[in-house]
């Protein structure tokens, strides 16, 4: 590669400092964005409360650029509202885009983690059955092999205590039969399952080996979908979530 210094001069930064100076404020702003998003998700900034950008900039030393792109994003989410002469305000939890992974993430460390937790898995319950089942009739010959291969990687790892490696086999399972369901609308749950699964392993709510129940379960849903056996997919699958249910129960008496 041709030496910098013999290149013609430019105005713009070399890619690897422009990089650097990116991630910087890709940085700065992310930490921004993630403590007042879990202060608005824990209810320490109440509905009504007032934020300002000039606030913002002295309480975390950004720029205004980072305070206002940190509003935006929170807007998108339903989180703030921001209207001329008004500011910016904390919306009401009724207003929230509640599907939106980072919001879901928030409200799962924070205080309300355990309410939280019961919503979405009461959302599963009444979702993966039946996409399972829809997996059983629609998915390709492919997906169909790919679910089996899926299922025996997450019982390897799970007999093996390997936690982290059977979470990320264990979201790839449940977002491949979201997919192969043939329904847009399930396929686009993928990522707040994905949360879910991962906020389960991470908060420390799950068995550091998954029990030998969940992992037969798994593979039966697996198998009724390989076979095209649509009722069995979903019993199975109804059957598995019964046994998450379960285990929250404790936690869902204190949420």
């Amino acid at each position: 590669m041709e030496p910098a210094r013999h290149r013609a001069p430019s105005r713009r930064p070399p890619a690897s400092l422009a990089s650097v100076r990116r991630e910087g404020i890709e940085s700065r702003h992310g930490t921004v964005l993630d403590a007042i998003g879990r202060e608005i998700t824990a209810g320490e900034l109440a509905a009504g409360d007032t934020l300002t950008l000039e606030g913002i900039q002295g309480r975390f030393g950004v720029s205004r650029t980072v305070a206002r792109e940190t509003m935006r994003i929170l807007e998108s989410m339903g989180l703030v509202s921001s209207r001329r002469r008004i500011g910016i305000t904390v919306r009401e939890v009724t207003a929230w885009n509640v599907f939106d992974p980072r919001v879901i993430w928030w409200r799962l460390a924070g205080s309300g983690r355990d309410a939280q937790l019961r919503s979405l898995t009461e959302l599963r319950i009444a979702v993966e059955p039946l996409a399972a089942g829809a997996a059983a009739r629609n998915a390709a010959d492919q997906q169909r092999a790919r679910i089996v291969e899926l299922g025996g990687e997450m019982r390897r790892l799970g007999e093996a205590g390997l936690l982290e490696e059977f979470l990320d086999v264990d979201i790839a399972f449940h977002t491949l039969l979201l997919e192969a369901s043939g329904n847009e609308m399930f396929t686009a749950l993928a990522d707040v399952v994905a949360v879910v699964l991962r906020g389960r392993t991470q908060l420390g709510l799950m068995p550091h080996h998954p029990v030998p129940e969940a992992l037969e379960a798994h593979e039966g849903v697996a198998a009724a979908v390989a076979a095209g056996r649509e009722r069995d997919a979903e019993d199975a699958m109804r059957d598995l979530l019964g046994e998450v249910r379960d285990a929250m129960v404790a936690l869902w008496g204190r949420g």
